[in-house]
């Protein structure tokens, strides 16, 4: 057996310009690289979400992962089955089986044989909506859970499915994107809700989040301000601007243009109403508003969305 190689981060410039990327994409990506690791794929999603699939062969080598800065889930695709984390000796990897690293983790693995798999690199702010809307939480209450090897089939098969996607194709480069936020939702319910805080102080309370989120939710396709909320909240503009950002993770214009985008997504996904139509739903003054916006934060246009991923 060759002596073991130690493997730290290091920039790969043939991948990425660090100053250049939407997140600054330092690390996994490198560490592999150095590694010598073959890049297979790599693609940016949009919504800063980043995908890679690697290959790997070696009869054994460290890898030291240093506080990449960025979540990585990682979903081995084949082989794997003599790679083992260190302290956590006689647990392997094996195809289908998952790893949730978080930007701040630290850890050192023995790689051995043959490996192949996917990664999807993304940020805190990805569980933002997700925490206030599915799980009714503040995203501040939340982090993503260092978990090793752990095994969900749902969220497995939708990872094969997004390293068969082809991602020079625009279609396909947007239903990875649609995959890929998927994905990320089942992750957060799945690891269950990690406290990162029992002291959070300077928010809004629990009945006063839940109001005003349904409020907004309610009243989309209205123009809203932040006096209206603030009179929903019996807070000062000044003071719910302030804890709204606190316990939404957004300021209130970011969020509800956020919700409008969604409801945009959702609409066009499974209705065939006019443009018109979902335009009004969505609180965009036109069409040809609504066009520009959705174009604007989804890369494509909404007719172009729906024909890769809308309904029949």
């Amino acid at each position: 057996m060759h002596p073991a190689r130690s493997v730290n981060v290091r920039p790969p410039a043939t991948v990425i310009e660090s100053t250049e990327t939407p997140f600054g994409l330092q690390s996994v990506c490198h560490t592999l690289q150095s590694a010598n690791a073959n890049l297979e794929r790599f693609a940016w999603l949009g919504d800063r979400l980043a995908i890679a699939v690697w290959t790997r062969d070696t009869e054994e080598a460290e890898t030291v992962y240093d506080r990449p800065g960025h979540h990585t889930l990682s979903c081995y695709l084949d082989g794997g089955y003599r790679t083992e984390r260190q302290k956590m000796p006689g647990r392997y990897g094996a195809p289908s089986r998952l790893c949730a690293l978080p930007g701040e983790h630290e850890s050192r693995w023995w790689v051995r044989g043959h490996m192949h798999f996917m990664h999807l690199y993304f940020l805190p702010e990805h569980f933002t909506q997700r925490a206030v809307q599915e799980l009714d939480r503040e995203p501040r209450e939340l982090t993503l859970a260092d978990r090793t090897y752990f095994e969900d089939a749902r969220i497995a098969h939708l990872c094969q499915s997004l390293a068969n996607e082809d991602w020079q194709d625009p279609d396909g480069l947007l239903r990875t994107n649609e995959t890929a936020h998927e994905v990320l939702s089942l992750l957060l319910r799945a690891q269950g809700v990690r406290r990162t805080d029992t002291s959070l102080k300077g928010g809004l309370s629990v009945a006063t989040r839940r109001r005003l989120r349904d409020y907004i939710e309610s009243h989309l396709e209205q123009t809203l301000t932040l006096g209206e909320l603030a009179g929903v909240a019996a807070l000062s503009e000044f003071h719910l601007a302030r804890m709204f950002r606190t316990s939404f993770g957004l300021p209130p214009a970011a969020w509800i243009a956020q919700q409008r985008l969604e409801r945009a997504r959702t609409l066009l996904r499974t209705t065939r109403l006019p443009l018109a139509q979902v335009a009004e739903q969505c609180g965009y003054a036109n069409a040809s508003h609504f066009s520009h916006r959705f174009r604007e934060s989804v890369g494509v246009a909404p007719t172009a969305y729906r024909q890769v991923v809308g309904a029949a």
